[in-house]
């Protein structure tokens, strides 16, 4: 998981305005730039930063003055010269000044004194470097949940500590293996990451390893040279193992960037070479010639074959004190700075006694440190400011950023005498340093299947803001009803301030379920552009609960939280239905059926990819709420109903019906809801219902639709034309129209849907949108009229009896054919002229496009290519007698098929007014019985248990379970219905070796997988291995309810 750089390569691309820029105000006094006189003075001279003489360090030792001994002549020159003369250039701030003083200092032991090799060293090394395959389960902070790979390496072989990136442990929460040379695997835990550094540790437990012996690497970041070869061992590119070559070229490098948002390191160096490396190879050692790590890889550049890898000083430290099973203190004043060569510090107004000094004190040096931003309402602010050139701390001469960062360390809490210059004046002035992990999340909750954690240090320094606030990591089912998408931050949640996380929790714990209350939130992109939105309190889908980090393990621990209060009930709310202007007739008739209708998914299941839809509808009985509205405002039935009457009154609905083949859904809510606001039913023209006439093309029709703004839109028109609709099949599947006429306009405006009248407002047809995709699978929409006749028997079932029509089906995709292509195709002349006696001037037929399942009874009757000459007795001329059937369980067809005709009895399928009616979660796989829009894309089923989606970071995502695969054995015994794989679930529960933490030495590494096979689309298995993770992913499901107000209802299963 090497990250890349997108930004800029060196502080040289950064333009000097923007990184020493002066206050205006820097000649006066301090009282007059505002900053307080007690926290910043102005000294009376430069010397005065300083206390007494400035002592110059010693040069380093030349290797004929070390007087080091043990060291054979054998030894290289070429080596000695790169390891021991270092060049002269501005040195790295890590490295040391005098390398020489011992041999155990140096990194040189008695193995080494023969003549260096690389071979021996890789050998061993190879050994202490694992391959981590980690899943992200949860968006945090500045990551997203998924799965990825990298590098780490042992650096406590008897602790089990592993070093890898900060980006790789992943301040996230985490579930990462590591995979020694021998393709052992071993848990671990993400014991530390660094809050602004690149780097953290895992832990693993030795005894796990049974068949090696682990080594470690030892850290030696003063031996890092400019000119040294070194060898980057790791799993670049998701291979197991690489090895790159590599010379250090910079010691100095400013530290990369990944984007704004992104985790960015800062207030260090970097070092780099022109390795190359590449996704994968984050965490990889950089090795010397004696098998050190004087480096470790961190990230490239996308412009260059150029590395960068993090100095391990600070890495040195942090070891050494988990090691003693200490907490690593790490203190902040919320200040970035930058090293600046002297030639910018003296345009920025160096004195040049201080540069004097500090080259004396520092002559490897070649700069100093400046500060570049400051946040807002931090330690710093209102003491320090951009631009200003850090001489001292405590009176101490500070050269670089160790030097800097060791003295915070030590001073958390405590104040910090800061002495820089700015302009051409000296001030000395007090920061308080603040811990940093105050400032560094390791609490979120989850919430609607989002997640929100406080806004930590990283994100803030990114976009200039305080770090403070309730930060959108995942927006998920509810915060995105408010448009609340992750990169926000939560202000106020209903009326209540929300500060923190536990402001937060208390806000939710006090609101109603199902009710919709104003959520006051900012951009992270524009913080000073407040916005407010309606969020829909529908938290049935998900648990509400906090993970809190235990700061020893490095595991979350959840806790539930108060949900929402139960729903109320029902209060009447009456509104005035507007009435339109004369000059919009016949508008105005229909005006009082139009409503608005918002649907939102909380999962992604029968082929969805969006999450939330929204259109009119029509009311077609008010009085027992029913509506009416096309399948791409409601395409699925799982999910949440919200209906607007009159623009002002909001009710909650379920799903009644999903038409199986016309382009058209009925919700449901309750009429007590609206009170006595005056909706109308819709009002059909009688002789259009019924299908006793239909649109026909040049007919002069109106149009009265809703706009993008919810305006109503009347325009007066004719048809152009009526022809089949042509739908793609969809990728991931989906329910696609088919089988019906579409009628055209020829000039219809810009909407979102609508109806078609006449001039007394009487309805004669639908304008609805038609979901499809195009060639690159990209949805698309059209917009289309129906004949209100498809609604026929929908409006007599529901309206009239309260049940659903009997649809059925034929199973078979129909398209027109002309009678010349029918008569080459063996058609007799008798047949022609009676057809084109019963039709008149468009003479057509209707012929086998395709069969749309291989497993119903007429599937294997019908062929393809079959020629449909009459159904019952009749001519078969009309697309409405064969797209869909109703109440005819056996229909009698007479097809033409190889020039001759065939009179067959076909039972026709009968086909459910709700799709999908039950739904499983287990390793964040939801399975579901197969729809029917997958029946239609593939030759037979291997089974009735279909993964339709997998979540990001989930063991499903990780191990190769895909949507579109069916699952047709677990742990070898077959699941051929959903019914069996839940008794499976449940067997698998109640079977200790899954979830026992007991486990023997010799079932450790099978108990935790289960074995499944598989089958894709087509038709090909394999067997794949699952970690089962109940932690986070625990098995759930999800049943249709007609009882519950959303029309569903959950179960656990753990």
């Amino acid at each position: 998981m090497n990250a890349e750089e997108t930004s800029r390569s060196s502080d040289a691309d950064r333009p000097n305005a923007q990184r020493m820029r002066s206050d205006s105000n820097i000649d006066q006094p301090p009282e007059s730039t505002g900053i307080s006189s007690q926290r910043i003075r102005r000294l009376s001279s430069p010397s005065a930063l300083l206390h007494g003489e400035v002592r110059v360090r010693r040069a380093s030792l030349k290797y004929a003055e070390a007087g080091l001994t043990g060291r054979r002549r054998s030894l290289a020159y070429a080596d000695l010269m790169a390891v021991f003369y270092p060049p002269n250039v501005m040195s790295q701030p890590t490295v040391t000044e005098t390398p020489f003083e011992s041999a155990e200092w140096e990194g040189v032991a008695d193995m080494e004194v023969g003549v260096a090799n690389w071979e021996p060293m890789l050998e061993k090394a190879i050994k202490s470097v694992v391959s981590i395959k980690a899943q992200c389960v949860r968006s945090f902070d500045t990551e997203t949940s998924g799965t990825y790979n990298a590098t780490g390496f042992v650096v406590d072989a008897e602790a089990g500590l592993i070093l890898s990136n900060r980006h790789v442990v992943n301040p996230a929460p985490v579930v990462a293996q590591a995979i020694f040379s021998n393709y052992e695997e071993v848990e671990l835990q993400a014991v530390y990451r660094d809050p602004v550094h690149d780097f953290g540790f895992f832990r693993f437990d030795p005894a796990r390893l049974r068949f090696m012996q682990a080594e470690s690497i030892r850290l030696a970041p003063q031996k890092a040279k400019v000119g040294m070869e070194i060898r980057v061992v790791g799993n670049d590119a998701g291979e197991k193992l690489s090895i790159l070559a590599g010379t250090l070229a910079r010691l100095d490098r400013a530290a990369p960037e990944y984007g704004v948002g992104e985790y960015n390191d800062f207030n260090t160096f970097y070092l780099q070479a022109a390795s190359g490396t590449s996704g994968g190879s984050s965490g990889s050692p950089v090795l010397d010639i004696y098998g050190d790590a004087v480096a470790l890889n961190a990230g490239g550049s996308t412009r260059a074959a150029s590395s960068f890898y993090l100095p391990l000083s600070r890495v040195k430290r942090a070891l050494d004190l988990i090691r003693r099973g200490e907490c690593v203190p790490r203190g902040t004043i919320q200040a970035e700075f930058e090293h600046l060569p002297y030639d910018e510090l003296r345009r920025l107004g160096l004195d040049m006694s201080i540069e004097t000094k500090m080259r004396e004190a520092f002559p490897a040096s070649q700069g100093m440190l400046a500060v570049r931003t400051v946040l807002p309402q931090g330690p710093a602010d209102g003491s320090l400011r951009s631009g200003d050139i850090v001489v001292s701390i405590d009176k101490q001469p500070v050269i670089d950023f160790v030097g800097f960062e060791a003295r915070a360390d030590s001073a958390i809490g405590a104040d910090l005498r800061v002495g820089v210059w700015r302009g051409d004046k000296a001030y000395e002035t007090c920061v308080r340093v603040q811990d940093m992990d105050a400032i560094t999340p390791h609490r979120y909750i989850e919430v609607g299947g989002g997640v929100v954690n406080s806004l930590s240090y990283q994100v803030a320094r990114s976009y200039g803001i305080p770090a403070a606030g309730v930060y959108v990591a995942s927006s998920g089912h509810v915060l995105s009803s408010a448009g609340a998408w992750r990169g926000t931050v939560i202000q106020t949640v209903g009326s209540t301030p929300t500060p923190d996380l536990d402001s937060f929790a208390c806000a939710f714990a006090v609101l109603s379920e199902g009710s919709r209350v104003p959520v006051r939130f900012f951009t992270l992109e524009q913080p000073h552009r407040q916005k407010v939105a309606i969020m829909s309190v529908d938290t049935h889908w998900h648990a509400l609960r906090m993970a809190t980090r235990d700061m020893h393990t490095g595991s979350w621990i959840y806790g539930d939280l108060p949900p929402p209060t139960p729903a109320r009930a029902i209060e009447p709310q009456t509104a005035a239905v507007g009435r339109l202007p004369p000059s919009l007739a016949p508008g105005d008739a229909v005006w009082p059926s139009v409503v608005l209708v918002d649907f939102h998914c909380p999962y992604l299941v029968d082929g969805m990819k969006d999450t939330q839809f929204s259109g009119p509808g029509f009311v077609i009985d008010k009085s027992r709420g029913l509506v009416v509205c096309d399948r791409d405002t409601v395409p699925i039935g799982l999910g949440d109903v919200h209906v607007t009457i009159a623009g002002s009154v909001v009710v909650v609905a379920r799903v009644r019906l999903l038409h199986p083949v016309y382009n058209f859904a009925v919700v449901q809510y309750n009429p007590r809801q609206i009170g006595d606001t005056q909706v109308q039913d819709l009002r059909f023209h009688p002789e259009y219902l019924s299908g006793e006439r239909r649109l026909a093309q040049g007919d002069a029709v109106y149009i009265v639709a809703v706009s993008g703004d919810q305006s109503p839109v009347v325009r007066h028109t004719r048809v152009a034309s009526r022809s089949m609709v042509s739908m793609r099949e969809c990728l991931p599947p989906r329910f696609r129209c088919m089988n019906v006429e579409g009628i055209k306009l020829n000039d219809h405006p810009a909407c979102q849907g609508g109806v078609l009248c006449d001039d007394a407002g009487l309805v004669t047809g639908l304008w609805t949108s038609v979901a499809s995709q195009d060639s690159s699978h990209k949805d698309t929409t059209t917009m289309t009229g129906f004949d209100v006749c498809l609604l026929s028997q929908t409006v007599t079932a529901l309206c009239g009896s309260d049940h659903c029509p009997d649809v059925r089906s034929l199973d078979a995709e129909l398209w027109t054919i002309r009678l010349a292509a029918a008569r080459a195709l063996g058609l007799s002349p008798a047949r022609i002229r009676q057809i084109e006696d019963a039709c008149g001037e468009n003479p057509r037929l209707f012929y086998v496009l395709g069969i749309l399942s291989t497993e119903t009874q007429a599937s294997k009757l019908l062929h393809t290519g079959d020629i449909i000459l009459e159904k019952n007795g009749h001519l078969a001329t009309d697309i409405n007698d064969l797209g869909a059937i109703h109440d005819d369980k056996l229909v009698r067809l007479v097809v033409l098929r190889d020039g001759q005709e065939t009179a067959l009895d076909v039972p026709t399928t009968p086909l459910p007014s709700l799709e999908t009616t039950r739904v499983i979660h287990w390793s964040g796989a939801l399975v579901q019985l197969p729809y029917r829009a997958v029946q239609e894309q593939v030759r037979s089923m291997p089974s009735s248990v279909y993964v339709s989606c997998t979540l990001y970071g989930s063991p499903a995502n990780c191990y190769g379970l895909r949507p579109g695969m069916w699952i047709t054995e677990v742990e070898g015994r077959s699941v051929a219905t959903v019914d069996q794989f839940v008794a499976m679930l449940e067997h698998m529960r109640l079977d200790r070796s899954f979830d026992s933490q007991e486990q023997s030495a010799s079932n450790i590494q099978t108990a935790r997988y289960v074995r499944l096979t598989v089958v894709n689309k087509a038709l090909v298995s394999r067997v794949i291995s699952l970690r089962v993770d109940n932690h986070y992913w625990p098995p759930w499901e999800l049943i249709h309810d007609a009882a519950t107000p959303c029309g569903w209802k959950s179960i656990q299963h753990i």
